[in-house]
């Protein structure tokens, strides 16, 4: 059994990138500081998500003492997937005041099961609240 990696810097504040397409920018802002291989991480990044090219899919970066790296993938933002639902760029200007389009339950619940595994839920009824909570907060209405 290999000896367990010391950890140097861990980032939990994910980097939202581009599927398929990481710009360099982002990971340098903040990668560069630890020495970590930028461009290692980006073809290692585009490579695991190039079949969901053109979403968004948040990525942990957890690197090591001997400045090895390893990744760990998350879900769509909620509101990512909301807008793509709608066919939106953006929910509404004023929520609560205008209307930002509508869902439909089925809408929301294929959301909330593809959120299942980063959602603070047990369930995918618990999940279909958190995702319609989102979406009012977005000034989008949930038909149903």
């Amino acid at each position: 059994m290999p000896p367990k990696k010391k950890l140097r810097v861990t980032f939990e504040a994910t980097l939202e990138l581009e599927a398929g397409n990481a710009a360099m920018v982002d990971l340098g802002k903040m990668l560069g500081p630890t020495g970590v291989n930028t461009r290692g991480v980006k073809l290692e990044y585009d490579e695991a998500t190039a079949a969901h090219r053109g979403e968004i899919l948040p990525v942990v970066v957890t690197v090591y003492e001997d400045r090895t790296h390893s990744l760990r993938y998350k879900t769509p933002p909620t509101s990512f997937l909301i807008r793509q639902a709608m066919g939106a760029q953006k929910g509404s200007e004023q929520p609560g005041h205008t209307s930002g389009g509508t869902l439909t339950a089925e809408q929301v619940r294929a959301i909330a099961e593809r959120k299942m595994p980063d959602l603070n839920a047990t369930s995918v009824d618990a999940a279909e609240k958190i995702v319609a909570g989102c979406a009012r907060s977005m000034g989008v209405s949930v038909a149903g």
